[in-house]
C-alpha cells in the first residue's frame, strides 16, 4: 500500500441538504416505472413530473420560491398519457420541452406572472398552462428528451428510434435507425456532433445523425437485463455508462469513446442493489455523481488520466425517487459550490449543496472554470448543414463571455459488427461455382451424342428461373394487397385520432371537476 495520498483539490467535498423551509413540499411525484430522472432544473425553474388523475401533466415552480406548494397550482398540461422525461433548454431559462407515452413531443414557455399569483394566493382561479405546440414523435411512447448542448432549437427525442428535431420549423429533421428494443438513456458530446445512447439490448451506440441512420460504432455494454445509463464526461473523448452485471452488481463502465470496440478502459462493480445509478459529469471539476435510486447514497468520483478515484459519500437515510444537476453556472462561487443536487424524495424536493472547504474568501479559480453560457454557438440551420462549434463559455468570476477553443473533429473505430453482414451476402457470391462443378465430362458426351450442346445450358438456366418467377409472383401479390393495407392503417389512423381527441376532452373535464372540488373545500374549510 502506498504511503502517500493523492493529491486532489475535491478530496473534502461534502454535501449539505437545505433547511426544511428551503425545499418544495406538498409535491405529487409522478409514481411512473419508467426509468428517468423525474425531475429537471434550469436557472430559474424546476419542472417534475406529476402524478395526474387523468392525462399527462408536469409541475414547473420558481427555484427561489421554496416552501409548501399550493393544493391549487397550475401545471403544465401538454400531453394526453403521463410524462416520462423533461429538459430545458440551455439558452432560454423560461423554454421546457417534454415527452410522454403518449409518443408526443411538446414544447411549453413558462408563465412566471401566472405562477407568482399561484404562490401568492391573490387567484383562485388559475389555469392550467398550454403548450407552444405538440406533434407526434414517435409510434411508441417517448421516453427521453435532451437538448442540444451549443446550437439553438435543436433537440433529440429518444423511444425505440432517436430523432433529431428543428424546433423552428416545427419538425423532425433526422432519424436514426431503428434500435433492437426501447433506448434506455441518450446524451450528446460537449460540441454536439454526436450522440451515444444505451439499449434494452445491453448495447451502447454512437451516432452521427448528420451522417446517416446507422451507427456509427457499436460495443457490448453491460450484460445484466436491467436498465442502463450513459452520460458524456464534458469535452473529453471519455463516457460514462452505468449498469448492472449478471448477478445484480451494480457497475459503472468509463469508455474512450474513439474506440468502443475495445471494450470500456476501465471497471468498477459498486455494489448489490436493485436500483438504477444516476450519473452526473461536473465538466471541467472532472467530478463524476453516483447516485443511486432507491437508496440516499451518492457517490463522488474524481477523473484523472482514465482513472475514476474515490472521493467522498453523501449518506441519508431517506431514498431518492429522482434527481437532477442544476446548470453549472447556477452554483454559489462565494460559498465554494461546485454542485447543486435538487433529489425528489416522497413528496418533497430537497436541494442538496456540495461545498469545498476553503478558508479563503477570494474567487478560487481552481474550483470553477468557465461553464457554458446562456448564448447558443450556432444556430439550428447552421448545425443542419453541417457546422460544429463547442459552447460559448462564462467566466465564473467577471461572468463575461469566453470564446471556447474549437475542437478537433472525432475520429471513431467502426464497430466489428457491420463486417460480417455482408458476409452472409458475399455466400450467394459462390454459387456461381457449382456451375463449373455440374459440367464433368461424364454426362457430357451422352449429351453430346444424342443432341449438341445447348441441352446442358437451359438445365443451369432452369434451375434459377422458377425462383425468380415465384420471388416476382410474391412481389406482385403484395404490391396488389398494398393498396388493402393502406386504406386499413388509414380507417385505423383516423380512429386512434377520434379516441385521443375524446379523451383529451374527457381529461379537460376531470381537471375542472377537480378544480370544482377543490374550491368547494377550501371553501368549507
Amino acid at each position: 500500500m502506498s504511503r502517500f495520498v493523492r493529491s486532489s483539490s475535491y478530496r473534502h467535498t461534502f454535501g449539505t441538504p437545505a433547511k426544511p423551509e428551503n425545499r418544495y413540499d406538498n409535491v405529487k411525484i409522478s409514481a411512473s416505472a419508467w426509468d428517468t430522472n423525474l425531475i429537471s432544473a434550469s436557472c430559474k425553474y424546476l419542472a417534475v413530473n406529476w402524478q395526474a388523475s387523468g392525462g399527462g401533466a408536469f409541475l414547473v415552480t420558481p427555484l427561489d420560491t421554496t416552501g409548501k406548494l399550493p393544493d391549487l397550482f397550475p401545471l403544465c398540461r401538454a400531453h394526453t398519457a403521463p410524462v416520462l422525461d423533461t429538459a430545458w433548454s440551455p439558452f432560454d431559462d423560461d423554454l421546457v420541452a417534454s415527452v410522454g407515452e403518449d409518443g408526443k413531443l411538446a414544447l411549453t414557455r413558462v408563465d412566471g406572472e401566472l405562477l407568482h399569483d399561484a404562490w401568492s394566493g391573490d387567484r383562485k382561479d388559475l389555469p392550467d398552462m398550454e403548450p407552444l405546440w405538440r406533434l407526434n414523435a414517435h409510434g411508441r411512447k417517448a421516453g427521453h428528451v435532451r437538448f442540444h448542448p451549443s446550437a439553438a432549437n435543436v433537440l433529440a427525442t429518444a423511444s425505440n428510434d432517436v430523432k433529431v428535431w428543428d424546433l423552428e420549423a416545427q419538425k423532425s429533421v433526422l432519424q436514426s435507425e431503428t434500435h433492437a428494443d426501447m433506448v434506455q438513456s441518450i446524451d450528446w458530446d460537449w460540441c454536439g456532433s454526436v450522440y451515444a445512447t444505451t439499449c434494452k439490448d445491453k448495447k451502447l451506440r454512437i451516432f452521427d445523425p448528420r451522417a446517416g441512420s446507422a451507427a456509427v460504432t457499436v460495443a457490448d455494454s453491460h450484460s445484466g437485463v436491467k436498465g442502463s445509463r450513459v452520460t458524456w464526461l464534458g469535452s473529453l473523448d471519455r463516457i460514462v455508462t452505468t449498469g448492472f452485471s449478471r448477478t445484480s452488481d451494480r457497475q459503472t463502465f468509463l469508455w474512450d469513446s474513439r474506440e468502443l470496440t475495445k471494450g470500456p478502459i476501465k471497471q468498477m462493480n459498486i455494489d448489490q442493489s436493485s436500483g438504477m445509478l444516476m450519473p452526473f459529469f461536473i465538466p471541467g471539476n472532472n467530478v463524476l455523481f453516483l447516485a443511486g435510486k432507491g437508496d440516499g447514497n451518492i457517490r463522488l468520483y474524481e477523473l484523472e488520466k482514465d482513472e475514476l478515484f474515490y472521493l467522498n459519500d453523501y449518506t441519508s437515510p431517506h431514498p431518492q425517487r429522482g434527481m437532477c444537476l442544476a446548470p453549472a453556472r447556477n452554483v454559489n462561487v462565494d460559498e465554494t459550490e461546485i454542485a447543486k443536487i435538487y433529489k425528489a424524495v416522497g413528496t418533497t424536493v430537497e436541494p442538496i449543496s456540495f461545498v469545498v472547504p476553503r478558508k479563503s474568501e477570494s474567487f478560487q479559480a481552481d474550483l470553477f472554470p468557465p461553464a457554458p453560457a446562456p448564448q447558443p454557438a450556432l444556430q439550428a440551420g447552421e448545425w443542419f448543414s453541417g457546422k460544429d462549434a463547442p459552447p460559448i463559455l462564462l467566466d465564473m468570476e467577471t461572468r463575461q463571455q469566453t470564446a471556447a477553443t474549437s475542437a478537433p473533429p472525432k475520429q471513431y473505430t467502426p464497430a466489428p459488427a457491420p463486417a460480417p453482414a455482408p458476409a452472409p451476402a458475399s455466400a450467394p457470391a459462390k454459387a456461381p461455382e457449382p456451375e463449373k462443378a455440374p459440367t464433368p465430362p461424364p454426362p457430357a458426351p451422352a449429351a453430346r451424342a444424342a443432341s449438341p450442346p445447348p441441352p446442358a445450358p437451359p438445365a443451369k438456366e432452369d434451375s434459377p428461373a422458377p425462383a425468380v418467377p415465384a420471388a416476382a409472383a410474391a412481389v406482385n401479390g403484395s404490391s396488389n394487397g398494398g393498396g388493402a393495407d393502406a386504406e386499413e392503417a388509414e380507417a385505423l389512423r383516423d380512429e386512434n385520432k377520434t379516441l385521443r381527441d375524446a379523451l383529451a376532452e374527457k381529461d379537460a373535464v376531470i381537471r375542472e371537476l377537480e378544480l370544482k372540488l377543490e374550491r368547494v373545500r377550501s371553501a368549507i374549510a
